[in-house]
């Protein structure tokens, strides 16, 4: 009884301490990725998280960008820029933009005229290893 007990013990300190590692993966990972949105752009408050376990995977995520107002999308995986491809879509499937077109660069900033929503495909460059970890950033700039 008591070696059944023991063993749940290891298993459970075992579990919590692989998430806190993961966890902390996770957040090395958007802490790089914060640093793309510099102090011009305010955060919109979400991190926008997968696990990508080979370049075969994608992740979606699903946002609305709001009318009038400058964006800036940073997307990260590991902790070097260009280990991340992300594209963004509208509502119909329509591309607005891929960083595929420009090295994967690690931001692009873009300017909304009416309010979309959009769908944001990521994916793990084929070239490049990152953490598996992708983690995308929107922010905005404050309208003076």
């Amino acid at each position: 009884m008591k070696k059944g007990i023991l063993k749940l013990v290891f298993v459970i300190v075992g579990f919590i301490t692989i998430n806190s590692a993961a966890a902390q993966i996770a957040d090395t990972v958007a802490s790089q990725c914060a640093k793309n949105l510099e102090n011009i752009f305010i955060s919109d408050g979400q991190q926008y998280r997968a696990l990508l376990m080979n370049a075969d995977e994608t992740a979606e995520f699903h946002t609305t960008l709001y009318g009038g107002t400058v964006y800036r999308i940073a997307a990260c995986s590991g902790l070097s820029d260009g280990n991340l491809i992300f594209s963004v879509y509208d509502s119909e499937r329509n591309l607005l933009f891929t960083n595929s077109e420009f090295k994967n660069a690690p931001y692009w900033d873009f300017k909304i005229t009416n309010t979309l929503d959009c769908l944001i495909e990521a994916k793990l460059s084929g070239s490049a290893q990152g953490s598996g970890r992708a983690v995308l950033l929107i922010g905005f700039k404050q309208q003076k």
